[in-house]
Formats: structure tokens, C-alpha cells, sequence
């Protein structure tokens, strides 16, 4: 039986019973929510000059510095090509530092500088403010319930190395 969210009411027909239906799919409705609140965030921290995979590299050193572009692709699950263009980029903007890592030379890790910092603190509000709205537009036990959802969602299944 169709859900109702299988043509998001576009009068389009749906899908034979048992087909594949995009709209229906969680991997896809789960992207799309995702994308759709980044953009929100990056609307409003856009005056800083920040791209979306920018500031999830600085959202993750703010939560965890000093830490390594391995440790923030791991956090993020982002990319690591993408996780170093965003990485270089603050870095030339002058708001990480590379530095190497105070137990293992070897290792480099991220921290912000000071204008980072600032940054950084300029932001978490707007985040913040953001999170505030999307959480507003649940019904009281619906946060909980969707924590919940999202922490066995992020214990699922990974990606093959």
C-alpha cells in the first residue's frame, strides 16, 4: 500500500506495488533532510564565508581539538579528499592550524587559531538558533524518540573501507 509520500504531491502516479519507490526510500529521504538542514545552517553562517564541509571540519576541531584530518573524516563521515580541501582552505583563511601532534611527531593535527576561534563562536548560536527551530516542529517525546532512532540509524551498518 503507498504511503502517500511516493509522488510528495506532484499528482505524478505512483509505483506498482512492490517497486522501487524513491520517495519512499529512508537512505534518500534520510540525504535529503540532511542536505536540506545543512543548507538552512549555511544560509545563515554564509556572511563567514564557510562552505558546508567547512564548517563541519570546524564544528568537529570546536567538539574535539586537537584532532587529525583522519579523526574528522571519522566524525564526519565525510570524505577524506573533501575533508582536506576544506582543511587547506581553513587553513589559508587563517582559521586552523596544523600542528604536529605533542605524543606522535609523526601526526599533524587540526586547532583553531584565533580568528577561528572566533569564528567558531560566532557560529554555534546560529547552529544553535537553527536546532532550536527544527526541534520547535516536534510534538513533546518526539525528540527523544528521534535521538533514539538517529543514534541506532548511526550504529547501523558501515560503509566498506
Amino acid at each position: 500500500m503507498p504511503s502517500g509520500r511516493e509522488n510528495g504531491g506532484t499528482g505524478e502516479t505512483a509505483a506498482p506495488h512492490g517497486a522501487f519507490v524513491l520517495d519512499d526510500f529512508l537512505p534518500y529521504r534520510l540525504s535529503v533532510a540532511a542536505n536540506r538542514v545543512s543548507r538552512a545552517l549555511a544560509v545563515r553562517y554564509a556572511a563567514h564565508g564557510l562552505s558546508i564541509p567547512e564548517w563541519r571540519v570546524m564544528a568537529v576541531v570546536g567538539g574535539f581539538a586537537p584532532l587529525s584530518s583522519n579523526e574528522v573524516c571519522r566524525r564526519t563521515e565525510m570524505d577524506k579528499a573533501k575533508v582536506s580541501r576544506a582543511v587547506t582552505r581553513l587553513v589559508a583563511a587563517g582559521l586552523l592550524a596544523r600542528r604536529p601532534d605533542e605524543t606522535d611527531r609523526r601526526l599533524i593535527t587540526l586547532s583553531f587559531t584565533a580568528k577561528g576561534r572566533r569564528t567558531y563562536e560566532a557560529i554555534v548560536p546560529l547552529a544553535l538558533a537553527l536546532e532550536q527551530e527544527l526541534t520547535a516542529m516536534l510534538q513533546p517525546g518526539e525528540r527523544r524518540t528521534l535521538d533514539r532512532i538517529l543514534d541506532k540509524l548511526r550504529a547501523g551498518p558501515a560503509a566498506a573501507p
